[in-house]
């Protein structure tokens, strides 16, 4: 198992994730960095959990975003592009992702 630490908000967490998924997680933890850097910039004084309670809402805001137009797209019928197999295919897996991110998001 692997082991990163990573900083979000000025804080330092060690986290476990799978062999080979590191920078993925480390990625992840920059993102999550710059929605609490937004979200200090817009002034207020927070502490840490509530710093991460914010970013957490926003990305889970940005998900249900992403899965009512993943909604809708499924449900329209395929027109020039969105014909060709091979970007259907490719869509398919990254909604696959998006799902598998937002499922990691609801289950902690």
């Amino acid at each position: 198992m692997g082991q990163v630490t990573v900083r979000v908000g000025g804080y330092t967490h060690p986290v476990s994730c799978e062999d080979g998924q590191e920078g993925h997680l480390i990625a992840l933890a920059a993102d999550v960095d710059r929605r609490v850097a937004s979200i200090r910039a817009m002034g207020g004084q927070y502490g840490e959990s509530r710093l991460l309670l914010l970013a957490a809402l926003l990305l889970a805001d940005e998900i249900h975003d992403l899965r009512v137009e993943l909604s809708r797209a499924r449900s329209m019928p395929p027109q020039g592009a969105a014909a060709d197999p091979r970007l259907a295919d490719r869509l398919g897996r990254i909604a696959e992702r998006i799902e598998g991110i937002a499922a990691s998001l609801d289950h902690p």
